[in-house]
């Protein structure tokens, strides 16, 4: 175990200010206390990457969805297929139409996250969940290709511009749900040292914020290798950082628990194509966790 200096008590210290200093608020999902703007960092050097440890963070479940995203696939389906129900309650058949969504089949969630990194403001098929190209057989702007080709010129990987983004207005209402991790921007100093910040306009701090630190943090690792980089930092920026009502007694567990230190990552192989790697090529050396806190997800 390690001391007051781990990072991951950032994470601690934000659960305390909201359960000390929030506000209440009746939302969308129910009674929720929440601090507004918070931020953390995490270092990814030699090889480190930010697994929540003061609880158990199902870190091959955010694998596989971060995979997901990166084809542009938006079937829940295929994550089913690979025991991933992360996004169920949002695909039932009430929920989709309670969003205006009836006509969607089965399983298609719409233009979330993965779409827009891959096919940003495409449209879309809601039956096969695919981009339907243009006049000029295109299917919108490939933000992630984008950042790949720039990161590998070194004439361009130190951009300023190099930002992708889920939220897209004009494709919000064919969402089962509006992104809450919304845009992130990469930036490279010292010619290959890469880094990563997100901003996340809601934080469901028990369950999601976990997710969030690792799934980005795999992201800059899996980029960096992908274009001869090194990960060199994950900096996450929150707006509305909440506790759900009934998370919060059990979330009072983690102030008894010292975090053990985080594990590092390996990726094995160099893909010619980001679509390419799998969960096999990611090794996750010394996760050791506190036992998982066990709470119902709020959709």
């Amino acid at each position: 175990m390690v001391e007051k200096e781990s990072q991951e008590y950032q994470y601690i210290n934000i659960i305390k200010k909201i359960i000390d200093e929030g506000h209440w608020e009746e939302g969308r999902n129910g009674r929720t206390k929440s601090i507004f703007g918070e931020s953390m960092r995490f270092s990814l050097q030699n090889g480190k990457i930010p697994i929540i440890t003061v609880k158990k963070t199902a870190w091959k479940t955010c694998l596989k969805e971060l995979l997901w995203f990166i084809k542009g696939e938006t079937d829940n389906k295929l994550l089913q297929e690979q025991g991933v129900h992360i996004w169920d309650g949002n695909s039932s058949r009430e929920f989709i139409e309670s969003r205006g969504l009836g006509h969607y089949s089965e399983g298609i969630l719409g233009t979330i996250y993965g779409y827009q990194w891959r096919y940003f403001n495409a449209c879309y098929n809601y039956i096969t969940g695919k981009p339907i190209p243009d006049e000029n057989n295109k299917t919108g702007i490939d933000q992630l290709q984008q950042i790949i080709d720039a990161l590998k010129d070194p004439k361009q990987r130190t951009s300023r511009r190099l930002v992708m983004t889920a939220w897209n207005p004009c494709q919000l209402d064919e969402m089962v749900l509006p992104p809450c991790h919304i845009l992130c921007q990469f930036n490279v100093h010292d010619g290959n040292k890469l880094s990563c910040a997100l901003y996340q306009r809601s934080v469901d701090e028990a369950l999601g914020s976990s997710f969030n630190i690792a799934s980005y943090s795999f992201l800059t690792h899996l980029l960096a290798k992908h274009c001869g980089l090194e990960a060199y930092e994950f900096v996450y920026f929150s707006g509305n950082c909440h506790l759900y009502e009934n998370h919060i007694e059990p979330m009072k567990e983690i102030f008894n628990r010292i975090p053990f230190e985080f594990p590092t990552l390996e990726i094995t192989n160099i893909k010619e194509n980001i679509n390419d790697y799998q969960v096999s090529d990611f090794i996750i050396s010394n996760y050791q966790s506190h036992d998982v806190i066990k709470m119902k997800m709020v959709v």
